[in-house]
């Protein structure tokens, strides 16, 4: 059988990102061939750095079709960096570097050579520079998406934030039955087409306990209706719940997704309960997109110590689909 390989972006040259990748291709076999976008001279000396042994072979991504792949070396399309050191500070020296590679990504998975696609991390202050609230959002912009969303998976219960990295005073207001109804379709349709069920989702509300002493509670005249909207409409959500108990051991094991309406309602219960066993997935694009669910880690860089636990489950989460 002919599997599809995986394209990866390093992202941020000066992150722990390919200290992971290293770990990740070293420590398991996979079946798709891997390749990764970044550059050849920086991987080298980040090889040299973190005493990595293996060979590189070097693609020319506008005749990627010719080639016959396999991951006994490191696949790589090289994008020109000019930096001497392994590892520096973050800046904003990167940003176009960066940009050429997703460019380079977008023109290998519009050709249909693959829908497997990882990211490694980016500098939100330095690369998005507030244009985007993160890379889905980037990516969504790329490929004119307009329905989309971030959902962190794990096999034992995923999240997805209605809004994702939106401060917090502008949440209520970004808040919409359309936008919670698009949400909950995408990932019905996601657990239907991988894994052949549909999903049993819970929703929180958007206050403490779904009350508010305001005149317009959010959770009476938005989160109920479209809830009760979506039953009807034969989907498998219950909600909205409070979101200070719904996490807790009896309640979460009753369902697959639990949608919060921002970042942090989610993800930081999420991570406390799965660390780095969770591997962040946008819904909705042209292709499977996946990102290991870190940051840069600026303070880890060089050191050898970073846990690649989420790139290892991203990589094999995709390797056979």
């Amino acid at each position: 059988m002919v599997y599809k390989p995986i394209l990866i972006v390093a992202g941020e040259p000066n992150s722990i990102f390919s200290e992971i990748f290293f770990k990740s291709i070293k420590n398991k076999k996979y079946k798709s061939p891997i390749i990764i976008i970044a550059s050849k001279k920086l991987i080298e000396l980040q090889m040299r750095k973190l005493k990595v042994n293996k060979k590189i072979r070097q693609i020319d991504f506008l005749d990627i079709e010719k080639y016959n792949f396999d991951n006994k070396k490191i696949n790589l399309i090289d994008v020109n960096f000019d930096q001497k050191k392994p590892f520096k500070r973050i800046s904003n020296k990167s940003n176009s570097y960066i940009e050429k590679s997703f460019e380079i990504a977008i023109q290998i998975l519009k050709k249909k050579i693959t829908n497997k696609f990882i990211n490694g991390p980016i500098s939100k202050k330095f690369f998005l520079k507030k244009k985007f609230l993160g890379i889905t959002e980037y990516l969504a912009f790329k490929t004119k998406t307009k329905n989309f969303a971030m959902l962190i998976y794990n096999k034992e219960l995923s999240v997805c934030p209605v809004t994702t990295h939106l401060p917090l005073k502008k949440v209520p207001k970004k808040i919409s039955k359309n936008l919670i109804k698009n949400k909950v379709k995408l990932i019905d349709n996601f657990y239907k087409k991988y894994f052949k069920h549909r999903p049993k989702i819970a929703i929180t509300g958007l206050n403490p306990h779904c009350e508010s002493t305001d005149d317009f509670n959010e959770d009476d005249k938005i989160t109920k209706p479209t809830t009760k909207s979506l039953i009807k409409s034969n989907y498998r959500i219950l909600g909205p719940f409070a979101a200070d108990t719904i996490f807790l051991r009896k309640n979460r094991k009753k369902f697959n997704v639990i949608i919060g309406m921002y970042h942090d309602q989610v993800l930081t219960p999420i991570k406390t309960l799965f660390e780095y066993d969770a591997i962040n997935i946008t819904l909705g694009l042209p292709f499977l997109r996946i990102s290991p669910d870190h940051g840069p880690n600026e303070s880890m860089l060089g050191k050898n110590k970073s846990n690649p636990k989420s790139l290892i489950n991203a990589l094999t989460f995709l390797d056979l689909r």
